[in-house]
């Protein structure tokens, strides 16, 4: 028996049978779910009706995530499966789908906000930074560049909540895609109140 999406062989809401009027047909089919793991790159092309193609991820490790709040978007590394919304099961077997919350590696966004703002972003206090980490954040500009860099910076806050993560060098995400159709793990950065509650749910599980 192949997977189907048709209605007609589920009973009524009364509990009686329904006539059979057809057999199965082909654009009734459904397909086993990808059940996309964390792992290297592997993706199968699927063909579909009309000869449109879906891209099945059965393993992605990298993915595009962006940060609202500074409206920036990097490619970086997806490194653990946090929390599931659906089912802690995909949690423990490291599945990805639509709204995982992924951490994911923080670096190439303090890069960019170095770069971006001139200020450091997650440092901890005396601890000393590399040679081309010092060179970024201390580059000689000229005049007008530095006043600039000046008008940035009266809005370069970073959140408590997300500051924290940058010092741990990993921050939390949502893949916004759907890895199993088009064969990508796209999300975005949380912040703010969908941080919060995140945490506290990360929290809750781990207490128990």
């Amino acid at each position: 028996m192949g997977i189907s999406r048709d209605h007609w062989h589920k009973r009524r809401k009364t509990g009686g049978k329904r006539p059979q009027p057809h057999k199965k047909r082909k654009f009734e089919l459904g397909r086993p779910a990808a059940l996309t793991k964390l792992g290297a790159k592997r993706i199968h092309t699927v063909r579909t009706r009309g000869g449109n193609k879906k891209y099945r991820a059965l393993r992605l490790d990298i993915g595009n995530f962006s940060w609202g709040s500074e409206g920036v978007a990097k490619k970086t590394r997806v490194i653990d499966v946090m929390y599931h919304p659906s089912n802690n099961e995909l949690v423990r077997t490291k599945t990805l789908t639509k709204s995982t919350i992924v951490q994911i590696d923080a670096v190439p966004f303090r890069q960019w906000y170095e770069s971006h703002y001139g200020l450091p972003l997650g440092r901890k206090k005396g601890v000393k930074l590399a040679e081309a980490e010092e060179a970024v954040l201390n580059r000689k500009r000229s005049a007008k560049s530095q006043k600039k860099i000046a008008i940035k910076q009266r809005r370069a806050k970073v959140e408590q909540g997300l500051e924290e993560q940058f010092q741990a060098g990993r921050v939390l995400a949502c893949v916004a895609s759907r890895p199993g159709q088009c064969g990508r793990c796209d999300g975005y950065v949380l912040e703010g109140k969908e941080l919060d509650f995140y945490m506290k749910k990360i929290k809750q599980k781990k207490s128990k």
